[in-house]
């Protein structure tokens, strides 16, 4: 019994030992870029849009002051001026498409507004946060009544704003993407536009902060939570092929995509840098029966998160303005709590300063374990990467749980540990401390995907 009972402590002890988790680093600068944010910035921003009557697509482009013309003409000049003041530090693009659909019924140009900050070290590693600018009302092909639009989504696009003013003043490993989107209403063109140009453009994009309706801190009960936002991500990659479901399905990787794993590490950022504001994952891609500009992402091979509001009011979306009985309908600004809006935009901010001044992602993450006591993860190497950490968790737990510091090595033995029992991962380290997303092993997890064939010629 004696025997036994050592032997029992001897198995367990390694386990043990490479289930601690070092505490994370605690950056300074992040904690300084969040306390940058400023309410009354957005409420300018989202004042002057509201002030440009609608933004419908289809609206009026010739106008200086009303229409989707003269509001993507301001946002072009908001991003000229936010890179005057940062010397000239941003690239000022207006990807376009002229597009027709169900909701478009006559040819019309699609006009994104992209301002480029390029990385000083890894440069074609991207992070994009996106908003989009057009607004609608409750017969989406109405484009003469007013919209306002104040909360979807001229909020996205004040975070936009926001963090470009804050994060310009800094120079960061990778690029970073400030895109003001067109088309969303009218079936998601924006984001098809941006995936295309990012894809022509060669961009490794890392992660897409999609912000739409993030504003509003009233949920439809009239409760008021000022204290969460939900991040959607999806499950399994849009771009997999069958071969790799098949795969997938058999080993695992369905809550384990490169979007997915991106959601906790936004997570993870304002459990450390924001205070009394949780990240509430949701295990979809968007809203039950919804969609926004992430989707075209996705499509494209691109990891990539809804960021919304905690509590929507429905009454203050897609609605004509109106009162009927007692109720006020529409998405005007006073439907806005700017004081919210700054916590998500801190959370924005943080991430994606975090996320570009870490390493890149590891990539070729392959695991082995079968019929084995212990399980083996290899990596390739990342440039600027210090050193790497392996993460395991529970097949049923949310959030990486375990981790064993792997130093410069691409290769690990996690002794006593059965890859039957675990999910794992890698994530990549610089020499200050700044950690990449974990990478699950395999095509169900990489943060570069197979790109889906292009369709053929009509």
């Amino acid at each position: 019994m004696r025997n036994l009972i050592l032997a029992g402590l001897l198995f367990l002890a390694p386990v043990a030992a490479q289930a601690q988790t070092p505490a994370a680093v605690e950056h300074p600068l992040l904690h300084r870029l969040a306390a940058e944010v400023q309410p009354d910035r957005m409420r300018a921003d989202i004042t002057t849009m509201v002030g440009f009557g609608t933004r419908h697509t289809l609206s009026e482009t010739a106008s200086s002051t009303r229409g989707i013309g003269a509001a993507r003409r301001w946002a072009e000049r908001e991003f000229q001026s936010i890179s005057a003041a940062c010397g000239g530090c941003l690239e000022v693009v207006t990807p376009s498409d002229t597009v027709t659909n169900a909701r478009i019924p006559t040819p019309t140009e699609v006009v994104n507004v992209v301002a480029i900050q390029r990385g000083t070290g890894d440069p074609n590693r991207v992070i994009i946060i996106s908003g989009h600018l057009d607004s609608r009302v409750s017969d989406v092909m109405d484009f003469t009544s007013d919209a306002p639009g104040a909360n979807d989504d001229a909020s996205g696009v004040a975070a936009v704003f926001e963090a470009a003013r804050i994060l310009s003043q800094q120079s960061f490993d990778a690029t970073l993407v400030y895109a003001v989107l067109s088309g969303e209403e009218q079936g998601l063109f924006g984001g098809k536009i941006l995936a295309d140009y990012a894809t022509a453009q060669g961009w490794r994009v890392e992660a897409n902060l999609n912000n739409d309706i993030v504003g509003n801190s009233e949920g439809q009960s009239g409760v008021r939570d000022t204290t969460r936002v939900r991040v959607f991500s999806e499950g399994t990659k849009t771009v997999e092929t069958a071969q790799q479901a098949e795969r997938r399905r058999y080993n695992g990787g369905e809550v384990d995509s490169s979007s997915r794993n991106l959601a906790r590490f936004v997570d993870g950022i304002a459990d450390r840098y924001l205070a009394n504001f949780d990240v509430e994952m949701i295990y979809r891609t968007d809203r039950f029966g919804r969609g926004g500009d992430q989707v075209e992402m996705l499509r494209a091979g691109f990891p990539a998160v809804r960021i919304s509001e905690g509590a929507e009011n429905y009454d203050r979306q897609h609605q004509d303005l109106r009162v009927e009985d007692g109720v006020h309908y529409g998405d005007v600004i006073e439907g806005v709590d700017f004081d919210y809006l700054a916590q998500v935009t801190r959370l924005n901010i943080v991430t994606m300063a975090a996320l570009a001044n870490a390493p890149a992602s590891p990539l070729g993450v392959t695991i082995e374990g079968a019929v084995r006591p212990d399980t083996t993860i290899k990596w390739q190497a990342v440039p600027g990467a210090a050193g790497y950490r392996v993460w395991w968790r529970s097949t049923t737990a949310p959030q990486w749980t375990h981790s064993r510091w792997a130093a410069d090595a691409t290769e690990i033995v996690l002794r006593g540990i059965v890859i039957d029992d675990y999910f794992f991962g890698v994530s990549a380290v610089s020499e200050d401390g700044y950690e990449s997303p974990v990478v699950f092993p395999g095509p169900a997890g990489s943060f570069v995907s197979e790109r889906p064939a292009p369709a053929p010629a009509p």
